[in-house]
This record gives C-alpha cells, sequence and structure tokens, in this order.
C-alpha cells in the first residue's frame, strides 16, 4: 500500500522557504482545548469501534521494504495492564521472517485539527521502526502523498530522539519535519502534535521541536485541511531504519497508554477516566521538576510531605483510588499511608503529609486536568490546592495546600509507572 511510504527520508523534497521551523525548544502555550475522544486502553481487550488491524505485507513491504507481517493476533497486539501492546516477533508467517501489528482508525475515528496525543514507551533495536501518525480519510479516492500524512513520532533503531515529519503533494512528493531533542524513549513520553489551520507543531512531554506554516494552503498544504485518521504500528525493517541484525532483541514491545484528541471549543470535558484506578504513579512538579516525596522515606504517620528529586524510590510513588463520590485518595507505596492534610486544617499553609487511610475529607483529592495536560489535585475538605511552598525548587521543599493560582507550583505531572 503505497501510502505508507514511511521510509523515504533520503528522498523527499524539503520546502523550507515558506515553513517555519522551530530549533529552539518552546513550552507549550496554552489553549482552551477539551478533550473529545480517546482510548484508554483500559478494557481486556481492542475496541473495535475505534481500531481495525491492516493485514499482511502490503504493496512491497508497504512501500517501504518492509520484513513484517501484519497480523490481528493477540501474539502482535493486545491489552495488558491498561496498554496497547504492539509486539514483533522474530518468526516464520506468511512467507516472512517478521510479524507485527498496525491498528488505524480509519472509518471509525477522524479528525480535522486539534492536539492529538499518545503516551507511549518504545523498545531499540536495529531495524524497529515504531511510529504513531495519521493519514488523510480520503487516501482510497485520492491516494498517497496526495492524502497527506502527519508523523507525530517515528523512531528508528536505537537513536536518542524520535522524528515528526509531515507529507504531501506539490507537484510530486513534498516532506517536511526532522528530529526531536534528546530522550530516552524506552521510558513513557507524550508525543503530539498541535494542528490548528494555520499551523502544525510538534511536541515531546509539552516541548516543542518543530512548526510547519499551513495558512491558506501555503506550498499546496491543501492535505492538512481536511479530516484524518491515526495509526499506530511498529515495522521491523524498510529502507529507513534498514534490516535487524544480531543485536536486535525480540520479541519488541511498543506500548501505548493513551491516545487522546482535544479540540477548541470541544464539548466534552476530560474525563476522570484518565487517571486508572488502582495505577501507580509518580508526581512531578512542573515548576521544580521534582518528585511529590515522603520524607526520609518514612512510615509513621505525620510523615512530612515534601519535594525531592526523581528517584523512583517507594516514597515517591502513589497508588491513586477513586472514592465513590469521584475524588481520589493517594496511597504512598512505601508507607501504605494516605496523602492527607495535617488536621483537616483549611487555611493556606496548612502542612500535608503521610497518615493512615481514614477516608475523611483531608485524604480526598480532586484531580482536574489542565489545558496544558498537567494536573492540579484539589482537596475535597479546604477546596485549596495541593501546592509546593513558595514556589520552591530544592529538594525537601515543603508541600502546603494554598488557593488555586493556577501556577506551576500547583501543577503536576502524572507520569504512570
Amino acid at each position: 500500500m503505497i501510502h505508507a511510504l514511511k521510509g523515504r527520508k533520503p528522498y523527499v523534497l524539503f520546502l523550507v522557504l515558506a515553513l517555519l521551523v522551530t530549533l529552539l525548544p518552546a513550552t507549550r502555550a496554552e489553549a482552551a482545548y477539551n478533550l473529545v475522544w480517546s482510548d484508554e486502553f483500559n478494557g481486556s481487550t481492542i475496541d473495535t469501534n475505534n481500531w481495525t488491524f491492516e493485514i499482511g505485507t502490503g504493496s512491497g513491504g508497504w512501500g517501504n521494504n518492509e520484513l513484517q507481517y501484519y497480523t490481528n493476533r493477540s501474539e502482535n497486539a493486545r491489552i495488558e495492564n491498561g496498554n496497547l501492546v504492539i509486539e514483533a516477533r522474530k518468526e516464520s508467517y506468511g512467507g516472512m521472517n517478521y510479524t507485527s501489528a498496525r491498528l488505524k482508525s480509519q472509518g471509525k475515528k477522524s479528525f480535522k485539527y486539534g492536539r492529538i496525543e499518545a503516551r507511549i514507551k518504545l523498545p531499540v533495536g536495529q531495524g524497529l521502526w515504531p511510529a504513531f501518525w495519521t493519514l488523510g480519510s480520503d487516501i482510497t479516492t485520492v491516494g498517497w502523498p496526495r492524502s497527506g500524512e502527519i508523523d507525530i513520532m517515528e523512531h528508528v533503531n536505537n537513536e536518542s530522539n524520535t522524528h515528526g515529519y509531515m507529507h504531501w503533494d506539490a507537484n510530486g512528493h513534498a516532506s517536511y519535519g526532522g528530529p526531536s531533542h534528546a530522550i530516552d524513549v524506552t521510558q513513557y513520553h507524550v508525543y503530539s502534535v498541535e494542528w490548528t489551520p494555520s499551523s502544525i507543531k510538534w511536541f515531546v512531554d509539552g516541548v516543542q521541536f518543530r512548526e510547519a506554516n499551513i495558512a491558506n494552503n501555503i506550498n499546496s498544504t491543501e492535505e492538512f485541511h481536511k479530516d484524518h485518521f491515526l495509526l499506530l504500528n511498529m515495522a521491523v525493517g524498510g529502507n529507513w531504519p534498514g534490516s535487524p541484525n544480531a543485536s536486535t532483541a525480540f520479541p519488541a514491545k511498543m506500548y501505548v497508554d493513551y491516545v487522546r484528541v482535544y479540540q477548541e471549543g470541544g464539548t466534552t470535558p476530560p474525563p476522570s477516566s484518565a487517571i486508572v484506578s488502582g495505577g501507580t504513579y509518580k508526581l512531578i512538579n512542573v515548576n521544580s521538576g521534582k518528585a511529590l516525596d515522603v520524607s526520609g522515606a518514612g512510615t509513621a504517620p505525620g510523615t512530612n510531605v515534601q519535594i525531592w528529586t526523581d528517584n523512583g524510590t517507594g516514597a515517591q510513588k502513589w497508588t491513586i483510588y477513586q472514592n465513590a463520590d469521584g475524588s481520589y485518595k493517594l496511597i504512598n507505596v512505601n508507607s501504605a499511608l494516605a496523602l492527607d492534610v495535617a488536621g483537616s486544617g483549611t487555611a493556606d499553609g496548612t502542612n500535608v503529609q503521610a497518615w493512615t487511610d481514614l477516608g475523611n475529607g483531608a485524604q480526598k483529592w480532586n484531580i482536574i486536568r489542565n489545558a496544558d495536560g498537567t494536573y492540579k489535585l484539589i482537596n475535597v475538605n479546604s477546596g485549596k490546592a495541593l501546592d509546593v511552598s513558595s514556589s520552591g525548587t530544592a529538594d525537601g521543599t515543603n508541600v502546603q495546600i494554598w488557593n488555586d493560582n493556577g501556577t506551576g507550583a500547583q501543577k503536576w505531572q502524572l507520569v504512570r509507572l
């Protein structure tokens, strides 16, 4: 299938004169986005209301001389612990030496504009090529590249970055894009684009690394002003990554925690289902980049809660449970104590501590997603936000409650473990 030509980086035409390239990282500007669709992969099977499978080898290895046979078997794609798992295997199947999976929302879910994001953990290895991308919904009538393609995330081999690209027709195949900043792709990251009538911007964890101008169909970019559907896949081999070698570890697994689509003016608010009840998280403060931590890894009721450099210990791991009233309690993995407002206080500056799980309002938190994808935690008893004292950034800075003010000291990244 020629529309899958994703391995043509050495051959493409780069139109750069009228495309705005963002070379320096920039943080995302907050927009009034509302969640309009998501798949949180919390069920027991892949939701066929959202996804269908590509099967086989496609035309010429999906146009890229890829080496895998795509199947719909559970060995290659399944739901596991709240993730979609796409697994590439080294095995003889359908005349090929590798199998994998490719899911698409074609004919089921399509979108024009908005923020499209997924939280993904990737394998590395020579010849591996996982991707999260879109194609124009009219692909079957106009063909590729006139359908348009947005590569939100592509990764090849052992690189310490991902790539964002766009492909379209401008009297022939045209392409624009490039690599992200350096990251550890074997850890979870949020890969996203913000797509508007004027531009497409690429982000990793909210940090922008590329931008393209599509205003007024500049450079024949009309392909990006129509509906696109979503794809998730992991190719093996192909023109871009080359073939696997003896160092490539199989099976190779790509984990997708969620896929979400936000649009301006959407009517559906971000649901609480974005938080997995019973899931374990670390909470990283946006202002300081440090983790919500129980002081000294203490286990006694009344132990202080602070921020500390992210170290992966149990003192920084919190299991989040949804209460019957829709609020949440946060139970520290190391101590089994709850995140608690001392003395059920309601005044600004009241200390936050770890305490025996009592189920009272001092231990109940409404977890609310901000427009930029971070979260604020509002204590049910006081109506005040979980806050880092004086917007501090040093290890050991105290955590308290304070009036909800929308600052970075009250914004938290919830990173599922």
